[in-house]
């Protein structure tokens, strides 16, 4: 195990745990759920003051466009909130990424609003882990290391994307421009357990829904007449959940449509989600959704749209994404924390980064639990932790030590 060396002992002594909770404090006591424009604006330009102690430029980045299905099924252009981005040493021949969201997935409406405090060490509140937590991390961590002696050769990019729990449709094409000629990437997701395991691998996911247009009638007098469309929604549901297999879980989720109970229903909405572990799989399931689709309009003589994709590519762990791995983890040993990894089931904007070739590791946010609900915490040490082993492994990942 590498130890800390006395250069290192004086890059990570100024760091400022309470400077850190009290940014969480204040960011989280906004309510930035994705699509809430005016909070997010609020939550933009806090941050941007926030990182202007940072060098470099910060800019705004319009949300890219981005529809969905209504119940009804027409199409509608969602609302995105804009996303920020600090670029430092540009011409630098070695850069990395750092990413982050300011979203959450609690909407102005949802009662989780403020926080509070569970015991010494554990603050409950919404996006304390998933991710302002998260976000504070990166700008001490970057503070830190803009004292490292090898900073200066080297640069980076922060993206703090308004939209990724919702897959960052309006910020994808962002992260892979960011994401090009990269040494490497970090992103700050909460750590996968509370004792501070990294995510590793990855599945892909995709969301659809698959609009289906049948024809009305009365469900008494003459309901050969009609083409009833939740009977193909359903029937749909059943044939895609059949298509599991090793390595690709497919969740129905939803149906919307229909009226009246005496009314053969002319119109339904299937929404679900695919989960590929490998490239291929995607693929497949691609094909096999198509047959499916041609299949039960036929069947059924309804006409189907398919709207949605795989968004969020599989990421493997590749061998250069495990050297990185390694790199934490031996920081980690240095510093006094354990770092292990293990398979996750979820994703985030470490998959897209990963599918530009650059290794990534996703999960360096803080230690906490219970994201997306209202339970959600933060384990307040995990702070000062994350935000040091962050810095250390930037510092050597530029060749310090």
């Amino acid at each position: 195990m590498q130890q800390i060396s006395p250069t290192e002992h004086a890059l990570l002594a100024p760091l400022d745990a309470a400077q850190m909770l009290a940014q969480v404090e204040q960011w989280c006591a906004i309510n930035t759920g994705t699509g809430n424009l005016p909070g997010l604006a609020q939550q933009w330009h806090l941050l941007a003051e926030a990182f202007a102690v940072l060098p470099g430029d910060i800019r705004k980045v319009d949300p890219a466009p981005v529809s969905a299905i209504a119940p009804d099924g027409t199409e509608r252009e969602t609302a995105n909130g804009a996303h920020l981005v600090l670029s430092v040493r540009p011409q630098a021949a070695r850069r990395y990424l750092l990413t982050g969201h300011m979203d959450t997935v609690f909407a102005p409406t949802h009662p989780f609003q403020t926080l509070q405090w569970l015991d010494g060490e554990t603050l409950n509140g919404p996006g304390v882990a998933d991710m302002k937590g998260g976000i504070a991390v990166i700008l001490a961590a970057l503070r830190l290391f803009e004292a490292s002696p090898v900073a200066a050769s080297v640069g980076y990019d922060v993206l703090i994307n308004a939209d990724e729990e919702t897959g960052s449709l309006s910020s994808a094409t962002l992260i892979a421009e960011l994401a090009a000629c990269k040494a490497a990437a970090l992103t700050y997701e909460p750590s996968a357990l509370p004792d501070g395991t990294l995510a590793g691998e990855r599945p892909g996911s995709g969301n659809y829904s698959a609009v289906i247009k049948g024809r009305s009638a009365h469900a008494g007098r003459n309901p050969q007449d009609g083409r009833n469309a939740i009977l193909a929604a359903a029937d749909l549901a059943l044939r895609l959940k059949a298509l599991e297999a090793p390595g690709l879980s497919v969740n129905p989720a939803r149906i919307d449509g229909g009226s009246a109970n005496n009314v053969v229903p002319d119109h339904a909405v299937l929404r679900f989600n695919v989960r590929p572990r490998l490239p291929e799989l995607a693929q497949q399931f691609e094909a096999a959704l198509r047959e499916a689709i041609r299949v039960i309009a036929k069947l059924h003589d309804v006409e189907i749209h398919l709207h949605g994709g795989v968004s969020r590519p599989p990421k493997p762990l590749t061998p250069e994404a495990t050297a990185l791995f390694g790199l934490v983890r031996e920081c980690g040993e240095a510093l006094g924390q354990p770092i292990r990894w293990q398979t996750s089931g979820g994703v985030c904007d470490g998959n897209n980064i990963a599918a530009c070739g650059v290794p990534v590791v996703d999960t360096m946010g803080v230690r906490g639990g219970a994201i997306h609900s209202d339970q959600e915490f933060l384990i307040v040490p995990s702070l000062a932790e994350r935000a040091a082993l962050s810095a250390l492994v930037l510092h050597r990942l530029s060749g310090g030590n």
